[in-house]
């Protein structure tokens, strides 16, 4: 039987190194609609097709060169249904490995601005919806995602995440042409036209609506009007607390302003959406050393300055000031629905938003909406979706906001960490692998004793059954390992209360919890487990659960286990290997000085614990149950939140 042991000492750093994907440039071709003419541009991954009321506007067939193989994508003259089929069709028999390439920070803002000048060429033209083909074809069965812009319109405003999302999203992107004036009520009744035509055609498939900022509020109102669809809604910066808005008394001056000088109201609104400092680092290795580093974002706020000088013919004077007055109705539209909403909402707030007050219109919001979930970046500005560190799909999935149904399914919607992901994960968790040096040893077939985990079985079903140490500090470097050494994820059953709201931080930041969740931690119960050894997954099983990892002064290498064995006769059913594992050198890392006995006499400290077990006192999994998990003191938790 193999089996792991682990071991914790200071050790020097170590340096990962991760190939970088290279980038070829290619003609493309992009039509609007009507009786416009195709305009060739050359950019790095970007591609788009125009789709213009359901039916493809051109045709286009590109070669996408990357590493070691190509891809050929070809649009014909088709109708959307069949476009689907197709697209489905390619990816049908594909699904996500740990550590796929997400393709997050390849493309840039500087890509946004350089497609932008050829998307605004005017044609007389309604809205429309469009594919960006960077988005690629989508796995099987995804969901539909609509994205709606902000005051540029442009549809463009997810083009950091283009490839991430088209993986497991059948994205729809709506363009709004600069000339173009349709009222409020008529946008949202086109948008409605379409969200009812796709719930038809799946009715048990669930429907994305993202919005950014003006987007936002036609999100809001059309999820509103239409509560019996299965609908979840992400707003980014959503611009429904334009009555508070510092641009309001920008509206007269606009109006006053002489038109030569409206080439200088792009540079100001540019400082006063977004930050250009985290627009230019979105598509820069953070793991590059800091001389290279500064060096390429330097290069990339030289390149993206002069840029901006075409963001006065992205919004010229009539039409600011006409996005400015449509705000003002959508947010009056959006605000007087709110009670109506049953969606299910996710709310991104910015913290340097100086065009709106985000983050307290966030808290707003959650308390407007019964269903509203809330994440918070202190550091970003406006335009949240352009800018570095916010990655889509990541925050989709830490907050378990992706489903393929109206009912989320742990196992079979579950989505693998992606390499920009894993990288991200390293980095913040370097310093503790860098001061503890954590190191595997496993067991082979032979009895021989190896460092690294080759004694562990590739092929799943496979069981690892463990105990925890000080607050479980051995979890992170063991999943961590496995994907390093063998990509494989190992699934880890967890306390159903990290997927309760009661684990949600008072700052709603991207937290702990979230990451965990990321990297396929998924409540304890026996179907979850008879799910995971059907798909022969490795799944990782602490049965002396969080009791064991807050275990008190005395308890150093204590087992917490429950008196009858509760995974044995599943993993024999389905043929799965257990490997069990243990752990050596982490309870002696600090020695306890406050444990939990010595915290519940303090007072106020006590009594919020207290109160915090009486919250728990419902998610208490062994109640009844016999052995040091048990209950105790006449049927009342001792430390209900401890307990797995």
């Amino acid at each position: 039987m193999a089996s792991i042991v682990k071991s914790f000492w200071a050790s020097p750093c170590f340096a990962l190194n991760f190939n970088k994907k290279r980038h070829s440039r290619s003609q493309i071709q992009f039509l609007a609609s009507g009786d416009s003419a195709a305009a060739a541009l050359s950019v790095d991954s970007v591609k788009v097709n125009g789709i213009v009321n359901g039916v493809s506007s051109s045709v286009v067939k590109e070669k996408e060169e990357t590493d070691g193989f190509s891809i050929e994508v070809g649009h014909g003259h088709m109708g959307s249904n069949v476009e689907e089929k197709k697209r489905e069709k390619v990816s049908e028999d594909v699904k996500l490995e740990p550590l796929w390439d997400d393709g997050y920070g390849t493309q840039s803002v500087k890509d946004y601005l350089e497609l932008a000048k050829e998307i605004i060429k005017p044609d007389g033209g309604p809205p429309r919806w469009f594919t960006p083909i960077s988005c690629g074809p989508p796995l099987k069965d995804s969901p539909i995602l609509l994205f709606l812009p902000g005051m540029d319109g442009l549809g463009l405003g997810l083009i950091l995440h283009h490839r991430s999302l088209g993986k497991v999203f059948q994205v729809r992107c709506m363009h709004i042409p600069v000339q173009d004036r349709t009222p409020f009520e008529v946008l949202v009744e086109w948008v409605e036209e379409t969200l009812r035509s796709e719930h038809s055609s799946a009715p048990k498939r669930s429907i994305y609506v993202v919005g950014d900022s003006l987007g936002g509020c036609l999100a809001l109102a059309v999820a509103a009007r239409n509560p019996n669809i299965d609908l979840v809604v992400i707003l980014a910066n959503p611009a429904t607390s334009f009555g508070r808005s510092q641009l309001q008394p920008l509206l007269p001056l606009l109006e006053a302003l002489p038109d030569e000088l409206h080439t200088t109201v792009p540079y100001l609104l540019s400082f006063v959406m977004g930050d250009p400092v985290k627009m230019a680092t979105a598509n820069i290795d953070s793991m590059l050393p800091p001389t290279q580093y500064f060096e390429q974002l330097s290069a990339n706020l030289t390149g993206l300055l002069p840029r901006l000088s075409g963001l006065s013919d992205i919004i010229p004077k009539e039409t600011l000031l006409w996005k400015l007055k449509l705000l003002k109705s959508a947010a009056a539209y959006a605000n007087s629905r709110l009670h109506a909403i049953k969606a299910e909402v996710l709310v991104l707030a910015s913290g340097k938003d100086n065009m709106l007050p985000s983050k307290d219109e966030a808290w707003r919001l959650s308390r407007s909406i019964r269903n509203c979930k809330i994440r918070y970046f202190k550091d970003n500005g406006h335009t949240i979706l352009l800018e570095d560190g916010v990655n889509l799909l990541t925050i989709i999935k830490g907050t378990s906001t992706y489903r393929r149904s109206r009912n989320y399914d742990f196992v079979a919607d579950y989505l693998p960490p992606s390499k920009s992901e894993f990288k991200q994960a390293l980095l913040s968790n370097g310093w503790f692998r860098n001061y503890t040096g954590p190191v595997m040893w496993s067991t082979m077939e032979d009895g021989k004793i190896v460092r690294g985990l080759s004694g562990v079985p590739n092929e799943g079903p496979v069981l690892l059954v463990g105990y925890h140490m000080l607050m479980g500090l051995e979890l992170v470097p063991l999943i961590e390992q496995f994907l390093l050494e063998k990509k494989i994820l190992v699934r880890g059953i967890a306390h159903p209360t990290l997927f309760s709201q009661l684990v949600e931080s008072e700052d709603k930041n991207f937290s702990f919890f979230d990451t965990v969740r990321l990297y396929g931690a998924l409540p304890v119960s026996a179907s979850n487990l008879f799910k995971l050894f059907a798909t022969k997954s490795h799944v990782l099983l602490y049965p002396g659960g969080a009791r064991e990892a807050l275990h008190r002064k005395g308890e150093e290498y204590k087992l917490f286990w429950p008196d009858q064995p509760e995974f044995v006769r599943m993993a024999a059913r389905f043929g799965a290997t257990i490997v069990p594992f243990g752990v050596v050198g982490e309870d002696d890392i600090a020695e306890m000085v406050l444990d939990y006995d010595d915290l519940i006499r303090i007072p106020n400290i006590g009594d919020n614990i207290r109160r915090d077990n009486e919250k728990y006192k419902d998610l208490n999994i062994r109640a009844g149950r016999s052995g040091e998990e048990a209950y105790s003191n006449k049927g009342k938790a001792r430390d209900v939140k401890g307990q797995n």
